[in-house]
């Protein structure tokens, strides 16, 4: 039982095997390339950077901020590798993309618990604990198994996400709560003159798509037609699809307003909103251009960009608890972009937690799980607490920790760090303390 075994040497991956050795336990990390390459990777280095080389922005006020502090004070593998091949980037954390995996690859390779077996994974190992970290291209033979394994409809193979904003930046003096026909009001709804539909329509027209890689590649079907395709078909179409106003009377002036914009909420508190049928493949900054076009929108802070692109992954809400645990299968947890998450530093900070929870479990004691204050914490909550009902992959953001009052946000979001890193370094002591003795 003191072994661990950790499916795939992505960000996920490494962090979890690392963390698993560093804790005393023994490894074997399964790599398929470069035996067999994925259609991103070159290289069959570890924690290959396949897109950008950045690791999100830095400091006090930033989402991203608090996860990289909380992983350092972890004592990750992949910050101390990213901090030793920093390249400069404004405000954010960026690597020199070689030196970064080199590092990586060598601190497991060299490790003594760690036995790594270059060869495609097609099942799960039957006995032991397992930390799956496949990462958004997994296998063909592995997605199979896990379809008969979780159920076919629990697995996602393509990521048509809409635009997620923040809460508190929706302009409450313009959008009203309603639901269609005078149904459950669950909706907000951002209403549109014919004019400000116009303005609308020019802004999203005239908008910049993102090129996708080869890889990326994919057919739209009808049920997940980017909002930009959609307007292309003509300049009401939108208008008779996701921006109906059909049963959605503005309770200020009694009439159905032009065009309306729909808001669905992300969690259950209602800190994150996303745009009803506006999956897009848009560059992020027209897509923030379009997004404040939209009346009660026009201050939204966008947490999470909407994507069109290849991307397997699982219906967390309806699978995994908080501790990256299956349900139905505690022995297996799984970590990185196939749980739900978006983003280098996230998948290697639940690499950090499923390698924890893995070795907990290897040795008898129950899993554990960050503060929600912590962005880590925040952000496995919401993996297993969110709507499932068109879950999407999400990054971390402040929409995912429980808010603080204040004028200034940027006081506001200072505070929410130090007390995030806080709550979570007292969290990490006692988490980490049976294994002082066997890590020694």
């Amino acid at each position: 039982m003191r072994m661990v075994h950790v499916i795939g040497a992505g960000l996920a991956g490494s962090e979890a095997a690392y963390t698993v050795a560093r804790l005393g336990l023994e490894v074997r990390l399964y790599e398929m390339r470069p035996l067999r390459m994925t259609p991103a990777h070159r290289t069959g280095g570890f924690a290959e950077l396949v897109c950008s080389n950045s690791l999100g922005g830095e400091g006090e006020t930033n989402a991203k901020g608090l996860l990289q502090a909380e992983m350092r004070a972890a004592g990750s593998l992949i910050l101390r590798a990213a901090d030793r091949h920093r390249v400069p980037a404004g405000g954010a954390l960026a690597v020199e993309r070689e030196g970064f995996s080199a590092e990586v690859t060598r601190a497991l390779e060299g490790h003594p618990r760690v036995r790594v077996v270059r060869q495609e994974v097609v099942a799960l190992p039957e006995e032991g604990v397992v930390v799956l970290a496949t990462g958004p291209l997994t296998a063909d033979a592995l997605a199979q198994h896990l379809q008969e394994l979780l159920g076919a409809h629990f697995l996602s193979f393509y990521d048509a996400a809409a635009p997620v904003v923040l809460g508190e930046s929706i302009d409450h003096g313009v959008v009203y709560r309603a639901g269609r026909y005078g149904q459950s009001a669950d909706y907000l709804n951002c209403p549109l003159t014919e004019e400000e539909y116009r303005r609308f329509y020019e802004v999203l027209t005239q908008a910049r798509r993102h090129t996708p890689h080869d890889w990326e590649q994919l057919e739209f079907f009808e049920g997940c037609m980017p909002i930009e395709e959609l307007a292309r078909r003509g300049y009401d179409t939108p208008r008779f699809g996701p921006m109906k106003p059909v049963g959605l009377p503005d309770p200020r002036t009694g009439k159905e307003p032009y065009a309306v914009v729909q808001l669905r909420a992300e969690d259950p508190q209602g800190r994150m909103w996303s745009l009803v049928g506006f999956q897009t493949g848009l560059k992020w900054g027209d897509q923030k251009l379009v997004v404040q076009s939209i009346p009660g929108l026009e201050r939204a802070e966008i947490v999470r960009y909407g994507v069109m692109h290849r991307n397997t992954y699982l219906c967390a809400p309806r699978l995994v608890e908080p501790t990256l645990q299956f349900r139905q299968h505690p022995r297996l947890l799984v970590a990185g972009v196939l749980v739900g998450v978006e983003g280098y530093l996230e998948s290697a900070a639940t690499g950090f937690l499923a390698g924890l929870n893995a070795a907990r479990l290897a040795l008898g004691l129950p899993p554990t799980v960050p503060p929600e204050e912590s962005m880590l914490g925040g952000l496995v909550s919401y993996l297993a607490r969110a709507n499932p009902e068109n879950f999407q992959p999400m990054n971390a953001n402040w929409g995912l920790v429980p808010p603080l009052e204040g004028a200034r946000k940027a006081e506001r979001r200072a505070r929410m760090y130090r007390r995030g890193l806080e709550g979570f370094k007292v969290w990490l002591e006692e988490a980490l303390a049976p294994f002082a003795a066997l890590a020694g």
